[in-house]
Order: structure tokens, then C-alpha cells, then sequence
């Protein structure tokens, strides 16, 4: 995995693509229990021309929630931080993990989106009561 275009190969091989764009890509992961979690993964490039990865789910709405809550969540991770992201227009919660495509192949590609994938189901329960909504 050393382009955008590998990524894109490899996660269309394995779901459908709900967006497809030139630098972003979007699909719902399965999981158990027939819920589904929106995945979004998109390239980022640093101030050095390095090209990242960027791994992201939403979880809910920012309306309601305690950004201290957040900023603690953040401090305990070990992979993955929230940040605040629009969702039509709204400002939304994302869990997110930034990684150099030199750090990955498609198996650590794969553990992450399921990482990743399952703890945004996780939180999204916690933080919208009305359960599955991306």
C-alpha cells in the first residue's frame, strides 16, 4: 500500500463503494449483529509532500456532548482520536487514525478498518440513543 490507488483497489475488492472519488472513498462495514458502520478513508499530504492515509468513521452529532469527554477519550487511545468533522452541513464526531503509507500493507489496512469500524459502532451506541444511524 504505497498510493491512494492500491487502497482503493484493495478496499473495492472487498466492499462496495458507496463514494468514489478521486481522493476518497466511502463504504458501510458489516458487523455482527447486522448493524453497519460508515468508513471513510481519504488522503491527506503533510507540509513536506508526505502522503497519508486517513481512516474515518462517524460517530454522532457534536450537539449535546462534553468536549472534555472527547479530549479524555483522546489521551487513552493507543490508535485512533476523535475529531469534529461536517456531515451535511453538521458538525459530527469522527473517530479517526492518520497513518504514512510506508507504516501499512492490506492486512494491517483490513485490522484497522475493523478496528476502527467496531469501536465507531461502540461509541456511536454510547453517544446517539437512537442506535445504528451510520
Amino acid at each position: 500500500m504505497r498510493h491512494f490507488e492500491a487502497v482503493r483497489s484493495h478496499v473495492g475488492s472487498r466492499h462496495a463503494l458507496r463514494r468514489n472519488d478521486p481522493y476518497v472513498i466511502g463504504f458501510d462495514l458489516t458487523l455482527p449483529g447486522g448493524r453497519h458502520q460508515g468508513i471513510y478513508l481519504a488522503e491527506l499530504e503533510d507540509e513536506d509532500g508526505g502522503r497519508y492515509l486517513r481512516i474515518s468513521t462517524p460517530i454522532g452529532p457534536l450537539a449535546g456532548t462534553d468536549p472534555r469527554r472527547c479530549l479524555r477519550f483522546n489521551w487513552a487511545q493507543r490508535t485512533g482520536y476523535l475529531a469534529l468533522a461536517d456531515l451535511d452541513g453538521s458538525p459530527y464526531l469522527h473517530l479517526c487514525e492518520n497513518r504514512p503509507y510506508a507504516w501499512f500493507d492490506a492486512g494491517e489496512l483490513d485490522r484497522l478498518i475493523a478496528e476502527l469500524g467496531a469501536l465507531g459502532d461502540q461509541l456511536e451506541q454510547a453517544v446517539v440513543s437512537s442506535g445504528d444511524d451510520f
